[in-house]
């Protein structure tokens, strides 16, 4: 069993359900949809293109999937994760966009906003004592010999390499996409999602996902609201 603390809307959110469909299944019922062909890409080429972001369900990584350590339980970090929620408040990113991180597409901020910086590293800080240490396969992973010295670091410390100022808010969209396809994949999801971006996005609750075993499909444990003042 792993577990992540991932940003994802309310489960009846417009997004949320735009996403679901946009992937191909829905993280918080775990139900599958039939995936909408597109002019430049077939309903095979969809699926498979959104393979990898479809498994994690829509989401922005904040404290990566890590096992338990091994003197914590889930209660606890139940316990912690309702606590962590009632005393942050929401707060919204001002625009949202589609944007290219290398080869994927995502939902990104429109610019860099310091609020959702310090939350994503308190969201890090806060429960990294529920975090087990990485195995040499975990880290194997992550192919250290690609990340830059501060990342290896991070990978180190942390679990994950892209906290604090290597931290990007991202909602994935797809896989890799091939240089040849970028122009029409980036129309294709601005379009899909025109309802959504050069708007506000309100970072309204926290997720606690569970992945039941390695490579099984990610589900929404607990949503939990940002109610603190």
């Amino acid at each position: 069993m792993r577990y992540a603390l991932y940003f994802t809307p309310p489960a009846d959110d417009p997004l949320t359900r735009s996403a679901a469909q946009w992937l191909g299944r829905d993280a918080f019922s775990g139900e599958t949809i039939a995936i909408e062909a597109a002019d430049a890409f077939p309903a095979g080429t969809m699926a498979s293109l959104t393979a990898d972001p479809r498994r994690y369900g829509f989401h922005a990584t904040l404290k990566a999937p890590f096992e338990l350590a091994p003197d914590r339980t889930e209660a606890e970090l139940i316990a912690a994760f309702e606590g962590f929620c009632a005393v942050h408040p929401a707060f919204d990113i001002p625009s949202i966009v589609v944007g290219q991180l290398g080869p994927f597409f995502a939902l990104i901020p429109a610019e860099t906003q310091p609020p959702l910086q310090d939350f994503a590293t308190a969201v890090v800080e806060t429960f990294e004592p529920f975090r087990a240490a990485l195995t040499d396969a975990d880290i194997a992973r992550r192919k250290p010999e690609r990340l830059s010295e501060t990342q290896r670091a991070y990978l180190l410390r942390w679990g994950y390499p892209y906290v604090r100022e290597e931290f990007r808010f991202h909602m994935t969209l797809t896989g890799p996409v091939e240089p040849e396809q970028a122009d029409a994949m980036r129309e294709l999801a601005s379009s899909r999602f025109a309802a959504f971006t050069n708007k506000p996005l309100q970072i309204s609750g926290l997720a606690l996902f569970i992945e039941p075993e390695r490579g099984a499909p990610f589900t929404v444990h607990t949503w939990q609201p940002l109610t603190g003042a």
